[in-house]
């Protein structure tokens, strides 16, 4: 399916901004996790969501999936207010993820895996599928064809039948990347992608998410720790620290932001780490 300019089907004007973020503040017992945290993500736009560990940015990714309720503020996807909708219902509005740990299904095959991510896209009820009607038969080839796209891609076709669990990590990180793509998301939600992967999958896992945007049209929210990596894919950059944003821009200004770097180094001074 193509999206419009406003990264809906057909174009129907909706918010340039995809993704927006008011005031969300998030509290565990007397712990603050996300503070007044404000931002907006464009429709098309790689954002960059960085910070040190503790910084509140899985936090915020679990606000987005509907895993944690904010306890104040308010999260809009494509002007839709999210507060008031079920966990289960994010796949099919528009919003894919992965996990900073893994979370797939050991004992299914890649291909199963993957397929799981489509389940979402079922417009046939239970009825249509007990009694085999016609336009479950054409929902599942195209389900297939997905999933089939989808192993390409993401150079699976070796593994592709093989359980997911017996995979080497990096393999097992671009199975479950194959399985958020597989729900067609709008927004797509990285949570540290770049974890356990040495440098040159890293270069390849660059090269592969601009791949996937230009392609499926994906807004990209991206955790990650890798500032080489964050640095080179991000149109924008929002940084955390504590739960509250300390910068928000281009990342050749949110790199040499006096208070980022005094959070990452102690001291305001040598800016090699935002490199």
């Amino acid at each position: 399916m193509k999206y419009g300019i406003y990264g809906i089907p057909g174009g129907r004007r909706q918010p340039k901004s995809l993704l927006e973020v008011r005031d969300v503040t998030v509290r565990f017992g007397g712990v603050v996790a996300l503070d007044h945290v404000s931002f907006d993500v464009a429709s098309g736009e790689i954002c960059g969501l960085i910070g040190p560990n503790g910084a509140g940015k899985t936090t915020l990714f679990n606000c987005l999936s509907r895993l944690y309720a904010n306890h104040s503020g308010e999260i809009r996807f494509a002007g839709q207010a999210l507060g008031a909708l079920p966990q289960h219902r994010m796949a099919g509005l528009g919003i894919g993820r992965t996990f900073q740990n893994l979370a797939l299904f050991r004992t299914l095959t890649v291909r199963q895996n993957i397929a799981v991510g489509t389940t979402c896209r079922r417009g046939t009820g239970w009825l249509a599928h007990a009694l085999r009607l016609p336009a479950v038969a054409r929902e599942e080839l195209a389900q297939a064809a997905r999933v089939d796209e989808l192993v390409e891609l993401l150079h699976l076709g070796k593994v592709a039948d093989l359980p997911a669990g017996e995979l080497p990590f990096g393999t097992q990180k671009r199975v479950e990347l194959a399985r958020a793509l597989a729900s067609s998301p709008r927004l797509l939600l990285l949570d540290e992608p770049a974890c356990g992967l040495n440098h040159q999958e890293v270069d390849e896992l660059a090269v592969l998410i601009r791949t996937l945007r230009r392609r499926f049209e994906l807004t990209v929210l991206l955790v990650e720790h890798h500032m080489g990596l964050v640095m080179a894919l991000s149109d924008n950059i929002v940084a955390l620290n504590f739960g509250r944003k300390l910068a928000e821009g281009p990342p050749a200004e949110v790199r040499r932001d006096p208070e980022l770097l005094k959070a990452y180094l102690g001291e305001p001074r040598e800016a090699r780490v935002m490199q």
